[in-house]
C-alpha cells in the first residue's frame, strides 16, 4: 500500500477528547457544568500555548466571551474562582501564570476528572514548559 500523497494534509487531532467525552457523559448539574467550564478554560489556555499561539487581541476577546458564559453557569465557588483565573491568565502572555492557574484548575476539578482528562490537562501544562 502506498503512503499518503505528497500533497495530502495531515489529519488534525483534538487535544481534549477525554475532557469532551467526560462533559458529554457527566450527570446533569454540577459535574457536567464543571467539566464544560474546564473544557472552555483549557481550550482558551491552549490558544496561548506554543507552538500555535493565537494573537493577544484574539485571546482577550475569547476570554471576555468566556467570562460572560461563565457568569451564567452554576459552579462551586472554588471551581468558579480557579476557572476564572485560568480564563484571565489565558488572555495574558505570562506562561508561568497560565501554568499556575491550570494546575489550580486541575486540583479543584480532580474529583470530577477522569484519568484521560487529567492527562490532557497535564499535557497542556507541558506545552508551556512546565
Amino acid at each position: 500500500m502506498l503512503g499518503p500523497p505528497p500533497y495530502a494534509l495531515t489529519v488534525p487531532t483534538f487535544a481534549f477528547r477525554s475532557l469532551t467525552t467526560l462533559a458529554a457523559r457527566a450527570a446533569l448539574g454540577g459535574p457536567r457544568e464543571t467539566a464544560l467550564a474546564t473544557l472552555i478554560a483549557v481550550r482558551l489556555a491552549a490558544g496561548a500555548a506554543p507552538p500555535n499561539t493565537l494573537a493577544p487581541a484574539l485571546r482577550a476577546a475569547r476570554a471576555d466571551a468566556a467570562r460572560v458564559w461563565l457568569s451564567s453557569v452554576a459552579l462551586p465557588a472554588t471551581v468558579r474562582t480557579a476557572i476564572g483565573k485560568l480564563v484571565d491568565a489565558s488572555a495574558g502572555s505570562d506562561d508561568r501564570t497560565i501554568v499556575a492557574a491550570l494546575e489550580k484548575v486541575t486540583d479543584v476539578t480532580a474529583p470530577v476528572l477522569t484519568k484521560g482528562a487529567r492527562s490532557e490537562l497535564d499535557r497542556l501544562a507541558a506545552r508551556f514548559g512546565a
